[in-house]
């Protein structure tokens, strides 16, 4: 399998996936691409201090990966602005303290925290400049990434054939696009069916639009849809990122993708979830937490009510998938079944 190399991955991205456009310290404040506004607008939020950080990934101005590598700048940027003072290690940790809370069921944005934290003090012990080591450790982390990327990408194209319908859930991110990327460039037709995911639209908003751009057949299609679509025949795969995965093989990922991973098994649809491995401290079902946010915006779409005020509502974010509706998982290993993901865990 022969490596990608980094530029070439870039080459290969849409606008809102290239790594300057997720998030980055400039001028000191955090630059956010702003995925709220996306495709209609390509712009960033402009942020000065930690909290700005917070809300931004609180209000869903990114999602993905965005959470965390807003978060790691984040942590740069206040590094930088006490640069010379004393208490900067207290500072961040609390820093870190208040962007761990943004996310509390995607806990990957701890461990990228606490790793970036902890070069901030080895270079304060050094009498190094903290700021300029933890950006180069953000560097370092996304080199890796793009390149577990490229290793996932090419696991996931092996499993997709000429004429697949491909669906998915919400925005899979980098690895499920350059998955597709890869087919169509190895001569594979594939058609994507995404969901539109209420009550944000990740999926008209940015899966659509994204695959669009790179020249992927993607069709929209409305969250109640794929099963009577499964029925047609029109679907082969079903393919999700993973928010996070147990030691025993349950799958978290966006509202929604439990059901549509039930209905894939009942007609024979393998699911296969993209993931970086499982996190070490989350063994079951039981020891996950489940993100709800803001009931009003089940009431909402586009800033336009769809109901009356005095109606309630309900958002959990996320739900779980038990490891029996999985096929596999996709790591930059191989494709592994949730079961054996432990023993090649990759963080």
């Amino acid at each position: 399998m022969a490596k990608l190399k980094l530029e070439d991955i870039e080459a290969l991205l849409p606008h809102i996936l290239k790594r300057a456009n997720i998030a980055r310290y400039e001028d000191g404040c955090v630059l956010i691409g702003n995925r709220s506004k996306y495709p209609f607008e390509k712009s960033f939020v402009r942020c000065g201090s930690v909290e700005d950080v917070a809300v931004a990934i609180e209000t869903m101005i990114t999602q993905g990966v965005g959470p965390w590598v807003a978060a790691v700048h984040a942590m740069a940027m206040r590094a930088d602005q006490l640069k010379g003072k004393t208490g900067l290690v207290e500072e961040l940790k609390i820093a870190k303290a208040r962007l761990i809370q943004t996310r509390p069921t995607n806990t990957l944005i701890r461990y990228r925290l606490e790793d970036v934290l902890g070069h901030a003090v080895t270079a304060l012990e050094n009498g190094t400049d903290p700021a300029t080591a933890i950006l180069s450790r953000i560097t370092a982390i996304l080199d890796e990434m793009y390149a577990f990327y490229a290793l996932r990408a090419q696991h996931g194209e092996k499993l997709l054939e000429d004429g697949d319908g491909v669906l998915t859930m919400c925005f899979a991110e980098t690895s499920f696009v350059l998955t597709l990327a890869l087919a169509k460039a190895s001569g594979k037709n594939i058609i994507v069916y995404a969901p539109e995911t209420r009550p944000y639209l990740q999926g008209a908003r940015l899966t659509a639009p994204s695959l669009h751009e790179i020249d992927i057949d993607v069709r929209l299609i409305t969250d109640n849809m794929p099963t009577a679509l499964m029925a047609e025949g029109c679907i082969q795969k079903y393919m999700t990122a993973a928010d996070l995965i147990t030691l025993d093989g349950h799958v978290v990922n966006k509202v929604g993708t439990f059901q549509n991973a039930i209905a894939a098994k009942y007609h024979g649809i393998p699911y296969y979830a993209f993931a970086w491995g499982c996190d070490p401290n989350k063994p079951d079902r039981a020891s996950i937490e489940i993100e709800h946010r803001d009931p009003a915006d089940v009431k909402m779409c586009m800033g336009h009510s769809t109901t009356l005020s005095q109606i309630g509502a309900i958002y959990p974010a996320f739900d779980i998938t038990p490891p029996a509706f999985v096929s596999g998982i996709i790591t930059r290993h191989g494709v592994l079944s949730p079961e054996a993901l432990k023993d090649g865990f990759e963080q």
